[in-house]
């Protein structure tokens, strides 16, 4: 029998480190499914990228949008809808002591 990707995960050792109790049956399953997502990888190694640049692109410029000053939304507006205001603020519960 040849060496698949799915005869190559121990799914039930994975399965124990992340402290999963896996059926039988499940385990069937993921075996195939893992070797599936494998076999689907193992093809990106056929494509040609020899053509493609690592980073993207290569003038490496900052691609950003002006920063333009624009009307904010007005105070009253945007606590209209807050259950808590207090001195033009969102009151909100304290997380951290």
């Amino acid at each position: 029998m040849a060496d698949t990707a799915s005869d190559r995960i121990d799914v039930t050792y994975v399965a124990d480190l992340a402290r999963l109790r896996l059926s039988p049956e499940e385990i069937a399953t993921f075996q195939k499914q893992l070797g599936d997502v494998l076999g689907y990888v193992s093809q990106l190694t056929e494509v040609d990228v020899s053509h493609v640049s690592l980073l993207g692109d290569a003038d490496l410029k900052n691609r950003l949008r002006a920063d333009v000053l624009q009307p904010s939304l007005p105070v009253t507006e945007a606590l209209s809808n807050a259950p808590k205001q207090d001195n033009n603020l969102f009151v909100v519960p304290k997380m951290v002591e």
